[in-house]
Formats: C-alpha cells, sequence, structure tokens
C-alpha cells in the first residue's frame, strides 16, 4: 500500500499541471478563496484501489463525506468532484449546525465491476490512516454494508448497518430534509404551505430520489419523473400508478424541479429552458457554475441551495456519532425547512440570491469558531 499526502497552502495560481490537468491548488482556487486543508491520493496494487480523499476544513470538527465509486472519465475529473464535495459538505455542515468539516472521498472505478471486500478493506485502512481528520459514510456507489465492510479497519466511519451499530441508509431522512425544504419554497414563491397542487419534476429516482416521490405524492402533488436508469423509472411507477414518466424534464411544464440524480444539472443554457419557478433537490453541486445562482434569481426561480436542503444524511450520522435517538435526529432533519425559510427570507431582505444568503450563513459559523 503507498500514500501520496499533498498539503494544500495558500496559493491562488490557476496555472494546469505540466501535463495539461489541473492541478490541485489551481482547482481549490477556481471553486474558492478558502482553499482545502489537504488532498490525499492512494494507490494500493494488490487490490488496485485507487482513492482520493480531499479535506476542505475541521475548523469546526473531524471532516465528514460520503464515499463515491464511480468509473471517472480521469483522474483529473475525480480530483475535481472530490474537491467541490468536500467543499459543499464544509458548508452543509456549518448550515446544519453540525460539529463536523467538510471532507469526500472517490474511489474511481465501477463498482459493480471492481468492488471487492479486499478493496474496501484497503480504503478502511487508508482512512484510518489519517487518524480522524476525516470520517466517511455512504454516496453513490456506496452502501451500509459496504460501510459495515470498511469498518472493520477503521473506526472513523458512519452510516454502517442496525448490525453493527450503525442508524443505516440515510435516504429517508436526506429526503426528508429535501420535502421540508420544497415546503418552506413553496410557502416563500406561492404562499402555499406544500407542493399539494403542484407539479413537480424529479429527476433521478434512486434511493432518495424515489423516497421523496413517496412523500410528494403523499402530499397531493402531480409528480412527473425521469432517470436514465429505466429500471428504477419502472420501480416508481408501478410503486406509484399517478406518477408520469418523461425522457427528460426539459419540455414539461413543472412548477419545481427537483435534481436528484449527479450534479451539475442546472447550466447558464438550461435555465433558459427551465420552466419551473422552484429547484429543490438532494443533488450535490447543482449548479454547474456559481453563475447560474444568479441567472436563476434574474428569470424569477427560487433556488434552495442544495447543500442546505439535502442535509439530512448529515444530520443523521451526526447524530449517530453523539448517541442521540431516533426521534431527536428526525426533529432535527425537519428543522431543515426553517432553516431554508429563514435564508430565503434573509435573501430577499437582502437583495442578494439564496447561494449567497446561505454562504454568508455558514461563512459566519465558520469564521466565528
Amino acid at each position: 500500500m503507498t500514500a501520496t499526502l499533498t498539503r494544500m497552502d495558500q496559493r491562488t495560481s490557476t496555472e494546469p499541471d505540466t501535463d495539461g490537468s489541473p492541478g490541485v491548488f489551481a482547482g481549490s482556487a477556481r471553486l474558492t478563496d478558502r482553499p482545502h486543508e489537504q488532498v490525499v491520493h492512494m494507490a494500493d496494487a494488490e487490490t488496485g484501489l485507487r482513492a482520493i480523499i480531499a479535506i476542505h476544513s475541521t475548523t469546526l470538527g473531524p471532516a465528514l463525506g460520503g464515499t463515491r465509486f464511480y468509473p471517472f472519465p480521469t483522474e483529473a475529473a475525480a480530483l475535481d468532484d472530490a474537491l467541490r464535495l468536500s467543499l459543499g459538505m464544509t458548508y452543509k455542515s456549518a448550515v446544519a449546525g453540525a460539529d463536523l468539516g467538510g471532507g469526500k472521498a472517490v474511489i474511481i472505478g465501477d463498482p459493480a465491476a471492481v468492488k471487492t471486500e479486499a478493496l474496501l478493506g484497503a480504503y478502511g485502512r487508508f482512512v484510518e490512516a489519517l487518524g480522524g481528520r476525516y470520517i466517511t459514510a455512504a454516496d453513490v456507489g456506496t452502501d451500509a454494508s459496504d460501510l459495515d465492510v470498511i469498518g472493520r479497519h477503521t473506526d472513523h466511519v458512519v452510516g454502517c448497518t442496525a448490525g453493527v451499530g450503525g442508524s443505516g441508509d440515510s435516504s429517508y431522512l436526506t429526503a426528508l430534509g429535501v420535502y421540508e425544504s420544497m415546503r418552506a419554497g413553496a410557502r416563500h414563491v406561492w404562499g402555499a404551505d406544500g407542493p399539494g397542487g403542484l407539479t413537480v419534476g424529479v429527476e433521478g429516482v434512486g434511493k432518495v430520489g424515489s423516497e421523496l416521490v413517496r412523500m410528494l405524492v403523499d402530499a397531493g402533488a402531480d409528480v412527473v419523473v425521469t432517470d436514465v436508469n429505466a429500471a428504477a423509472v419502472g420501480a416508481v411507477l408501478e410503486r406509484f400508478p399517478g406518477v408520469r414518466a418523461a425522457d427528460g424534464l426539459g419540455g414539461e411544464r413543472i412548477d419545481v424541479y427537483a435534481p436528484c440524480a449527479l450534479g451539475g444539472t442546472l447550466t447558464p443554457g438550461g435555465v433558459d429552458g427551465l420552466d419551473a419557478r422552484l429547484v429543490c433537490g438532494s443533488s450535490n453541486n447543482q449548479l454547474s457554475d456559481a453563475c447560474v445562482d444568479t441567472l436563476l434569481a434574474t428569470r424569477g426561480i427560487t433556488w434552495v441551495p442544495d447543500y442546505l436542503a439535502n442535509a439530512g444524511g448529515l444530520i443523521q450520522v451526526a447524530g449517530e456519532r453523539a448517541g442521540d435517538d431516533g426521534a431527536l435526529v428526525e426533529s432535527r432533519v425537519r428543522a431543515i425547512g426553517g432553516r431554508a425559510a429563514q435564508i430565503l427570507d434573509r435573501a430577499r431582505a437582502e437583495g442578494t440570491t439564496p447561494g449567497h444568503a446561505a454562504d454568508k450563513v455558514a461563512e459566519e459559523r465558520i469564521d466565528g469558531a
């Protein structure tokens, strides 16, 4: 097992590496003027593991973030994802009121083809080597059973199955936080108590997206879904006969757009064709570029910042670490709606965007620590 550690500093150069790919320093500087503390690359020849852990901040506590197992096309793409996601976790933790920092890990490869217990074990030892600066959880391509394996090799893991003392899958609480945020957004935009009677387009009906669909159907919303996975769409349609499917949401007349797949779906060009007046979903890094926050506001579209709405899973595992009971944790997740309302009101009062208002709330807490 070999590991290469790269400590982030205050450099602001945006020059690429000599091979033309974006470097760690350049990638961090491009994203924020608050650079990452540490980025670690690890390769294990025996198991084929190639992983990156990015620690953005430990100001409020150890860096928490899930492990994304994904067939990235290049190492540069994997690094960029880790940098973006770890930055988002810092802000998510701060806004959620958790005593945690922001981190993220990526494992490069197709989990269906290369995921093994030996590889996950090597990854667990990688996490352990960081001495508790980074705590891992599940993300795309990993689940609670994978965390059980990782947890045999490190104590710095949360979200394992209940059988080994973990809090299990976070899909329900993540979806609940999104739903409560959507209720706050509906009040802000239409003065409505919730999404009942509205047409909601859900993009991505995996674990979280399908759970959100259930909540929306129960609330009386008209739901249309789309997903690149036809089987996932079929499962939702079988479970909820009143839900409609679409090849995409671009041509659909919807009131609310709920991105619940991978990030980057809100692009400058895509905003022009967006029919919704409210955007609220579970995806991380929904904006392909920071300018999209302003473009949405200019078009009169209210965006509930992703790291605010999707903090339910983080709150769940923070409660697991503290030994809190399930009822208390759920009440904290439901409070996300009130926090979303406050941030939307602050944005309106200050004449700024919801994204900028949420960032200010997070940065005020971090700077005051």
